[in-house]
């Protein structure tokens, strides 16, 4: 997570004022210089970080902080609250057109990933019943075209090229390709240049004047810091942005771009980018993200991604035959799909509230075990996985061959599953949770950790 340095350092700062029963005004000030060199450290605006403390400072030391029961909750509290209003205060969802098709215009530097998260956009517009349609304005960079088909592909999302055509004409003839196929929102990958130059900027100018968007999204790159935050000024002063798109926020960043980008432009931040794959976006909840830099964990997400990769009925129904004990490894397989669809381990761990992220860090969490257990029982025969039982030496080393792990590997999954069983029937009448929903604590799971 980008901000994993800074959730450290300032966890260390509240867990001393956590020591203390009562604040005086010396302990507040104290605190809020650690936290200033946190946010400076973080890449964070040295302007938007003054303006943050003199915040925070002055709601800290008034009456209800000092004499409060619990003055160290409250001046969380306080840094929680205006690291939301900081970052934009809520969701800010697209203004999707009363006469379609909506015009979304992607712009930003070259290497910010454009193209990639357009599609990523496209993918996620597509699941929440849209009909997107990618159209290729980046005639300069080699292969680009090419990129956005290949990702477009990936993502089942129609593609609109022209070639090295003019990318104004290409931009106004993809509006024309929607309105006759269908296709309520169409999404401009435009061309990037490594240095914002009059020539980019003439020609966003031009589409823009040509087709007259409905939204102009900037994407930026979290890893770049500060100068993310300049480059979003830059297009923001010369071609009037309406949002921003933070990718590579799962990356080693130091997130500084995310609290200052808002501030300075003062245009929200609609989604973030947290992976490679098509499904790594997520729209941008300011709250939830100032909840997991101050390692409170982000439940709301978490429970999002679960709706979105567990079946609600098919779960009812694996709990059913667990209860009645006809849970098979193929059931259990269905699960690890699921899981695995939510993303890795260590993201699900860090947005449980109270996981230190470092020592997470150090924990058995092995983010190969989900892969390890489902070839295991991939190289099952379905007479295998419905009845363990019948797994015998020879059946075990052909399984663990299959797999490319070793039969202790086999062994220990089907002793863990014939203890989950057992559990089950203990369990009679009690209601139970699925092992993917939690496991038993202090030791390892099938999962690894």
């Amino acid at each position: 997570m980008a901000f994993e340095s800074l959730s450290e350092k300032l966890s260390a700062t509240f867990k001393k004022l956590r020591g203390k029963g009562r604040l005086s005004e010396s302990d507040i000030k104290e605190a809020m210089r650690d936290v200033r060199l946190a946010l400076l450290e973080a890449d964070v605006s040295y302007k938007v970080v003054k303006d943050f403390i003199a915040r925070v400072s002055e709601r800290a030391v008034g009456r209800d902080v000092l004499e409060s029961l619990t003055p160290a909750q409250m001046v969380i509290k306080i840094v929680s609250d205006e690291l939301t209003e900081t970052m934009g205060k809520e969701n800010a969802k697209i203004a999707m057109a009363s006469k379609p098709p909506t015009v979304i215009m992607l712009v930003g530097l070259q290497g910010a990933g454009k193209t990639t998260n357009a599609a990523k956009l496209a993918a996620l517009l597509k699941k929440g019943g849209k009909r997107p349609l990618l159209a290729a304005c980046d005639v300069y960079r080699p292969a680009a075209i090419k990129q956005l088909e290949t990702v477009g592909a990936q993502a089942g999302i129609p593609v609109f090229q022209m070639g090295n055509a003019d990318p104004v004409k290409i931009a106004a003839e993809s509006i024309i390709h929607a309105n006759k196929n269908g296709n309520d929102v169409v999404l401009l990958d435009t061309a990037g240049r490594l240095h914002i130059d009059e020539a980019l900027m003439s020609e966003l100018k031009n589409i823009k004047a040509a087709v007259n968007p409905h939204e102009i999204m900037l994407v930026v790159d979290a890893m770049t810091g500060q100068d993310a935050v300049n480059a979003a000024k830059a297009f923001d002063d010369a071609l009037g942005i309406d949002s921003v798109f933070l990718t590579k926020l799962d990356g080693d960043a130091r997130g500084g771009a995310a609290l200052s980008v808002r501030a300075v432009t003062g245009k929200p931040i609609k989604y973030a980018g947290i992976g490679e794959k098509l499904d790594g976006i997520e729209p941008f909840h300011p709250d939830r993200m100032a909840s997991r830099i101050l390692g409170m964990g982000d439940i709301l997400t978490l429970i999002e991604k679960a709706e979105q990769s567990i079946d609600e009925k098919k779960a009812m129904e694996l709990t059913g035959k667990l209860m009645s004990n006809r849970f098979t490894l193929s059931d259990f397989y269905e699960q690890l799909v699921s899981i695995k669809g939510m993303g890795s381990l260590s993201d699900i761990a860090g947005m449980l509230p109270g996981v230190d992220q470092k020592a997470l860090a150090g924990a058995s969490v092995d983010e190969k075990a989900l892969s390890r257990t489902a070839a295991i029982i991939q190289s099952m025969t379905p007479a295998e996985r419905d009845n363990p039982s019948i797994l015998n030496s020879s059946r075990k080393k052909r399984i663990a061959a299959g797999s490319g792990t070793q039969v202790v590997d086999v062994n220990r999954l089907l002793k863990q599953f014939e203890m989950m069983q057992a559990m089950a029937r203990q369990m009679g009448g009690k209601k139970m949770k699925l092992p993917f929903r939690g496991g038993n604590k202090g030791k390892k799971g099938l999962f690894g950790f």
